[in-house]
């Protein structure tokens, strides 16, 4: 029989369908990578920090590593590779949780939603500058299942969406697309820019401070996608020059933010502690991608969906 190890916990009935729907698979549901070499584990499932290359040794029987977040940059990849082990992911799940805090945030500062708290909090009645997004542009960085639903929701808005991939196909959601070597060309006309790339070679650091230079000072910068696509002393600096006039970062080089981080501090940033994903549904969608691909598991067709190409790391 299939063992298939869960490393986190679920509710207890999704415990149960899983293990009346697949009979053939023995569920473990230990909610701990702890132990695992004696249960001879031929499914992980798991949210995926918990797998070292030392774990990854003990488990000479695994054969798939279903990962039940989109990232899978701290996973050990290469040896997956070597040992041909599948890797999945739950890529899509997050693109209602996301997109939704991407317009929340926008949408808080255009309507002046932060000034308007801090006012009540002081009993202070006074008209504010608000703005409005229609006739605005977005250059979202990452235009996949998560950017394609930002670029509607803004659509919907009026706004004219530009998504940037390393391809530069085309996506759902976009206006236009372009590719990265062509970052630069459109950041001077971009009143929001928007990034959800994920951490691969290709998107480390992928900005440096002359791109902030390059943006408009009425511009926000935001990252809901991985830390390390800028220095966080870039962003700082951009700031505190004046290069743009807000960012909103769900993400940072170092998590959790150090307390002694500027960005604490600044009146022009949002720090939101990598929350933007977060949802009560999120388990639920993670288990039903898992369940479409451990059918296939049990076929013969081996389509398996979500498929991580573990030299890219996507």
């Amino acid at each position: 029989m299939t063992n298939a190890l869960l490393t986190f916990p679920i509710k207890e009935k999704f415990r149960q369908e899983l293990t009346e729907r697949f009979p053939q698979i023995h569920f473990d549901f230990s909610d701990t990578i702890e132990g695992a070499r004696d249960k001879e584990v031929t499914i992980l499932v798991t949210y995926g920090s918990d797998l070292t290359e030392e774990i990854l040794d003990q488990l000479t029987e695994l054969k798939w590593v279903m990962v039940a977040s989109a990232g899978v940059d701290k996973m050990p990849l290469k040896k997956l590779g070597e040992r041909g082990i599948l890797v999945t992911n739950v890529s899509g799940i997050h693109k209602t949780p996301m997109s939704e805090s991407v317009l929340a945030h926008i949408l808080s500062l255009n309507r002046a939603l932060p000034l308007i708290q801090e006012q009540q909090k002081q009993k202070v009645w006074e008209k504010m500058k608000s703005s409005e997004l229609r006739g605005s542009n977005a250059l979202i960085l990452g235009p996949g299942a998560i950017g394609g639903e930002i670029g509607r929701l803004l659509q919907a808005f009026g706004v004219y969406t530009i998504g940037c991939s390393r391809s530069g196909g085309n996506h759902d959601g976009m206006d236009e697309d372009i590719s990265f070597s062509h970052i630069g060309d459109r950041l001077t006309e971009a009143d929001y820019i928007i990034s959800v790339l994920p951490s691969t070679q290709e998107t480390r650091w992928i900005l440096d401070s002359s791109h902030f230079q390059q943006m408009k000072k009425s511009s926000v910068f935001m990252n809901f996608g991985r830390g390390d696509l800028v220095k966080e002393q870039v962003i700082v600096e951009a700031l505190q020059q004046g290069e743009i006039a807000h960012a909103v970062l769900d993400v940072f080089e170092q998590e959790p933010l150090p307390v002694e981080s500027p960005l604490w501090e600044m009146k022009n940033c949002t720090v939101s502690p990598h929350v933007s994903a977060l949802s009560a549904k999120y388990v639920e969608r993670a288990l039903e991608i898992f369940k479409e691909n451990l059918q296939v598991w049990l076929s013969e067709n081996r389509e398996f969906k979500n498929v991580i190409e573990t030299e890219r790391g996507y």
